[in-house]
């Protein structure tokens, strides 16, 4: 009868052990349910919803203003030009005009040749008006910017000055 017992409380130990040990190994690693990342929400794993979730478009980016295109350029115009702050005003307020004008246009969607005519008439009318508010050389410095570019022009500005200071070192 001892031995019984004895076998009994041995296999009750064992059986004790086992259970204490996987409860500890339960709660130590997370292996319950569906182990890691599992969709049921008890894994350490993404916690993602089995609902799926609407698309939402992404919003188009909104067009800039004229005021907005004209404000920021005009910093790499004026360094370009090198324009002082009443010439950078003319220019400024000539060019959100018909930069506005020319957004217009476009928005009207006219054919080809409709639209090369009234960018033609609008370039016409801002030569005229930049030419009575700027002094010539500045006028004609802007013409050659849109010929050439901005970058090209500061390039340009930049090369001029190495050259300029190299003579008056030697």
């Amino acid at each position: 009868m001892k031995k019984v017992i004895k076998c009994s409380n041995l296999k009750f130990l064992g059986l004790l052990l086992i259970l204490l040990g996987s409860s500890e190994i339960y709660a130590q690693y997370g292996y319950g349910n569906n182990g890691y990342g599992s969709r049921g929400g008890n894994g350490y794993g993404r916690q993602g919803s089995s609902i799926p979730q609407a698309q939402t478009p992404a919003e188009e980016p909104k067009p800039k203003t004229a005021e907005e295109l004209v404000d920021g350029e005009m910093p790499r115009i004026t360094e370009a030009l090198a324009l002082n702050d009443f010439e950078q005003a003319v220019l400024s307020s000539v060019l959100k005009k018909y930069v506005q004008e020319r957004i217009e246009a476009q928005i009207l969607k006219l054919p080809p040749e409709k639209m090369a005519e009234v960018y033609e008439n609008i370039t016409k009318r801002q030569d005229e008006e930049l030419k009575a508010g700027l002094p010539l050389e500045k006028y004609e410095a802007f013409v050659a910017l849109q010929k050439d570019g901005v970058s090209k022009t500061l390039k340009k500005n930049k090369k001029n000055k190495k050259e300029k200071r190299k003579k008056t070192k030697n």
